[in-house]
């Protein structure tokens, strides 16, 4: 029982990791004593965040552009250079495009779907070799793809191709866990509102009206991030796949 929720010595991949919502998880996930790769399209922050989560436990930064499946490919090539094995791949690198509809053309859809949709899909095909050689009948890989409550519900904004892509990663999260099932699980976390760079515009105008009108009234912290994606990678969630959890503080099913 005491190592239930553990995840310790296992080895992961954090996509995003550099910043936000990836970093969040990436430090739990080092102080849980897991060996951490992060990923981010800029060099420099990836190497900055590897560098400060290193002063703690095991944490490697390998940058890469993962809107391209050459990009995706490159990650997964670099990590099968150090590793034998994957036991957790976090997918939350992602991108968001907000604009009247007036104004949001082909490069919104473009650049957002790539990386929120088909990343997502390239880099687990690239992986699964290594997640199917971590995988054992108690313990499967796992997968946690980063969705959003902007895929369950309307969002307020007008990020059109953000929501759509979020909903698609929340379906092909069911997809793939019913395919790679059982050597591998596949669920997603959709957020709510986290303090990071994409929402930083937003909670900074209107942060205090969003905690009020939040059933927990509060933002997201990273510790409430960094809990559910430890449980999803622990065996204390063998039995779950193609689930969607929401954490928001109950926004998206209980706010009217």
């Amino acid at each position: 029982m005491n190592d239930l929720f553990s995840i310790e010595g296992k080895t992961t991949v954090v996509t995003g990791g550099s910043r936000g919502i990836g970093k969040m998880i990436a430090t739990g996930f080092v102080e849980a004593g897991a060996r951490v790769y992060i990923s981010s399209r800029k060099a420099a922050d990836c190497d900055a965040t590897a560098a400060q989560l290193a002063e703690i436990g095991t944490c490697v930064s390998i940058p890469a552009d993962l809107s391209t499946p050459e990009g995706c490919q490159y990650l997964a090539d670099r990590i099968s250079e150090r590793e034998s094995t994957l036991d957790i791949l976090v997918n939350n690198a992602g991108a968001t495009w907000g604009a009247p509809m007036e104004g949001f053309g082909e490069d919104a859809w473009e650049k957002v779907l790539s990386v929120n949709v088909k990343g997502v899909y390239h880099l687990t095909k690239a992986l699964k070799p290594l997640l199917d050689a971590a995988s054992s009948a108690d313990a499967p890989a796992s997968i946690i793809n980063i969705g959003s409550i902007d895929g369950l519900r309307v969002p307020t904004l007008e990020t059109y191709s953000y929501s759509a892509s979020k909903a698609a990663v929340h379906m092909l999260t069911r997809h793939l866990a019913k395919v790679m099932a059982p050597a591998i699980r596949v669920n997603a976390i959709a957020p709510g509102p986290f303090y990071s760079k994409m929402m930083a515009s937003t909670l900074d105008r209107h942060g205090d009206a969003i905690a009020r009108a939040c059933p927990m009234k509060r933002l997201g912290q990273p510790d409430d991030m960094a809990g559910a994606a430890i449980f999803l990678g622990s065996r204390a969630s063998s039995y779950i796949t193609g689930a969607i959890i929401p954490v928001d503080g109950g926004i998206a099913s209980l706010s009217e």
